[in-house]
């Protein structure tokens, strides 16, 4: 049995996690965590820690469990430079699993995102959508960056350089080397990505569309379950899912 506490427990992906917990035999909530609650006297009940409490919360939450040799899986995102850097020096000492998102058909979209990039080549250009709930804070998403790095990586470019969130006014010709990332808000859409290939002539798109958080939930268990096992090291849902 797997003892896992869940920070920021009262959030959507929170209660999604409670609420599924009940179907993985392998996994016992030990500790239920949200702002205001004090994780430092409950973190040596658990194996590992899952942890959806916002960007702002899981550096110290990661301090915290690499100094309790605690593993952890992160699904926060809108992480600063900083930030990153810090979760990576924690996971010299625990396992971490951190992912912009646990769905497995996700992770399959990231890895066909790859495959396409290198088979359609430099001759396409390159545009991520995006949709989720008017309550999302921060834009574009974790998924979307994410994608777009792909995108980048495959074609040896550095994604700050050649990022292009939206177009207004006058803005000229499309570049060759610019990816276009795009953020749309509305409604209770729990989560909906694109990546689309255009070239004259023809356009090549590869979409997921999410219609449940429990697939999240259910993908972040799994990490969970898989990262316990792990030596200490910084991974994601690729590694989890053997898609490496």
């Amino acid at each position: 049995m797997t003892k896992v506490i869940i920070t920021g427990s009262k959030g959507r992906m929170g209660k999604a996690l409670l609420a599924c917990a009940p179907s993985h035999r392998e996994i016992e909530v030990v500790g239920q965590i949200d702002q205001g609650d004090d994780l430092t006297g409950i973190v040596a009940r658990c194996d590992v820690v899952v942890d959806f409490s916002s960007h702002s919360a899981t550096p110290g939450i990661a301090e915290l469990c690499a100094g309790q040799g605690k593993a952890m899986v992160i699904g926060t995102t809108g992480h600063d430079d900083d930030a990153r850097l810090r979760i990576t020096d924690y996971a010299s000492r625990i396992p971490i699993v951190m992912a912009s998102n646990f769905s497995t058909g996700v992770n399959t979209l990231f890895w066909l995102t790859r495959k396409a990039a290198e088979i359609l080549g430099p001759g396409y250009d390159l545009e991520v959508v995006e949709m989720h709930h008017r309550l999302k804070k921060d834009a574009p998403s974790g998924t979307a960056k994410s994608l777009a790095e792909i995108l980048a990586d495959v074609r040896n470019q550095q994604l700050k350089r050649v990022a292009r969130y939206g177009r207004e006014g006058l803005v000229g010709e499309r570049t060759s080397e610019e990816i276009g990332i795009h953020a749309i808000r509305g409604g209770d859409v729990v989560g909906e990505h694109t990546v689309i290939f255009a070239t004259p002539g023809e356009r090549v798109e590869l979409a997921h569309k999410a219609s449940s958080r429990e697939t999240f939930a259910n993908g972040a268990f799994r990490a969970a379950l898989w990262v316990v096992k792990q030596k200490p090291g910084l991974y994601d849902m690729q590694d989890v899912l053997g898609l490496k």
